[in-house]
């Protein structure tokens, strides 16, 4: 028998800007976030289905923030006076609690440098931000592209791509 998961997530768009959105669906990032969650405790994908977190309970809040609000969050908190793209606040562990604030522009902007699509940047921002809340963590520099956090999340991200592509 499979326990219920108690998972909840909340989605603030920018400024009120739903219907303007041009990133993910609302049931993408929260089918991303269950995948990540899922993921990430499992501590590799493929471990655990997309849909389920091991009968644990999240609750998370994902905010879109606009460029100049995200840098103020970052120097505040972190004491950088610089844009970022994501930034992940533990709130609690049992159940996981989190905040993850996540700079569409600055999304928009990595996603053009490297050729992607926003959107899929926007969702690798959102599994980033929960493997952190999780406890993964990575190297700065050059080296985090080969890091266990990042081969975790590009799996994921690749796996979700692979589906919403499907159905398309």
């Amino acid at each position: 028998m499979t326990e219920s998961v108690s998972f909840a997530i909340r989605i603030d768009f920018p400024s009120g800007e739903k219907e303007a959105w041009r990133g993910p669906s609302e049931a993408e990032l929260t089918k991303a976030a269950r995948a990540a969650l899922a993921a990430g405790r499992a501590g590799q994908a493929g471990e655990a289905g997309a849909g389920d977190a091991a009968g644990e309970s999240a609750e998370l809040s994902v905010t879109f923030l606009p460029a100049e609000s995200m840098r103020a969050l970052n120097r505040d908190y972190h004491g950088v006076d610089d844009l970022t793209d994501v930034l992940a606040f533990g709130l609690g562990e049992d159940p996981l609690v989190g905040d993850i604030y996540i700079s569409p522009e600055a999304a928009e902007a990595s996603a053009g440098e490297l050729g992607l699509d926003p959107g899929e940047e926007i969702l690798r921002l959102l599994i980033h931000g929960i493997l952190h809340l999780l406890g993964h963590d990575h190297p700065e520099g050059e080296a985090r592209y080969a890091s266990p956090m990042f081969e975790l999340q590009e799996r994921v991200l690749a796996r979700l791509l692979a589906e919403f592509r499907g159905r398309a």
